[in-house]
């Protein structure tokens, strides 16, 4: 089963807690068993897994991605947003999720993010759901 989540981002760099979105999918596809891709078809954008308990995990996160890799340092690029491509490439551009008994087997504190680099923009995020045989 194949699906597409349509995020829209307000911010140039934010973290956007789509776990629910996904479960939503696996839900809806009725596979028991299997692993969940998660897709990110942008360049500047990407997904990463990570603790979805304390809202200030995320804003350490963008914090300190932007201090390491900032908004202008002299980049050659002409659209002027390499440091976007540069933190969506270090990210990763798509994740894999065990599917249990219906649900991602994510752990206790862990969420799925979409993570937005040169916001904001609308954005797609593919899901494709493979079942056990």
């Amino acid at each position: 089963m194949n699906s597409t989540l349509n995020i829209k981002t307000d911010m140039q760099t934010q973290l956007i807690d789509i776990t629910s979105q996904v479960q939503k999918v696996v839900s809806e596809s009725g596979v028991k068993e299997g692993i969940c891709v998660i897709f990110i078809p942008h360049t500047t954008a990407a997904v990463t897994i990570n603790e979805n308990a304390d809202e200030d995990v995320k804003t350490d996160i963008l914090k300190e991605i932007n201090k390491v890799i900032p908004f202008n340092d002299g980049y050659r690029h002409m659209e002027g947003n390499s440091a976007a491509h540069i933190k969506a490439s270090l990210f990763g551009f798509s994740d894999q999720i065990i599917i249990q008994n219906g649900k991602l087997l994510l752990g206790t504190w862990q969420g799925v993010y979409f993570c937005e680099f040169d916001g904001p923009r609308s954005r797609k995020a593919y899901i494709k759901i493979i079942a056990d045989r």
